[in-house]
């Protein structure tokens, strides 16, 4: 369903066990992150009223997930800590559309938020299986779910925005765009590093 080029490696998952409270930290700044990227299309482009309503819904949830990681980092005895800055998501934006038509820079912007959700979902499905936490695997099976969901409707609104745009091609694009991007992470506990 996701069709990314390169798989995780599945040693990932030891990374985040080695510093699960740092990996906490940046999941819930992502799921934070998420929200805001979901409110800034809708600023962005509030004329698509179907969108703007599956958005809102989207950062929501998102803001939900957010309290969710908090609530399970508390939990452990831990705190949330600063955001770090999210490179692998950086990376991606430089490839999506800062010109060009209205619709293609809208197009790029779901893409571009479909393509971090799928990342986010096939990670979440390794935690899901590999992760040593019983309680952990439920919650990233979850959230796996959710993403999966959200990468779904950041896509079907690409193509319903710009019927006259060849949109999976263009996704085939930043399919191998993030192969290459994603080549160079997975070596760090994060969620995307």
């Amino acid at each position: 369903m996701l069709n990314l080029q390169l798989p995780t490696d599945p040693r990932w998952v030891q990374l985040v066990e080695s510093d699960l409270h740092q990996v906490m930290v940046d999941h819930a700044w992502c799921e934070h992150k998420a929200a805001s990227n979901a409110m800034s299309i809708i600023v962005r482009f509030p004329e698509h009223t179907t969108m703007v309503q599956e958005l809102t819904r989207i950062a929501r949830e998102e803001m939900e997930h957010f309290a969710m990681v908090v609530e399970r980092i508390e939990a452990r005895g831990w705190q949330l800590s600063p955001e770090r800055k999210d490179n692998y998501v950086n990376d991606l934006l430089t490839f999506v559309r800062k010109d060009g038509a209205r619709e293609e820079r809208l197009v790029d912007r779901l893409l571009f938020s479909a393509m971090i959700e799928a990342r986010s979902c096939e990670r979440f499905k390794l935690l899901s299986e590999k992760a040593s936490d019983p309680e952990l695997r439920g919650f990233y099976r979850d959230l796996m779910e959710s993403e999966a969901g959200h990468y779904a409707t950041f896509i079907g609104h690409a193509r319903s925005v710009a019927p006259r745009m060849d949109v999976d091609a263009r996704w085939r694009e930043f399919l191998a765009f993030e192969a290459k991007v994603i080549a160079g992470y997975g070596r760090n506990p994060t969620i995307h590093g």
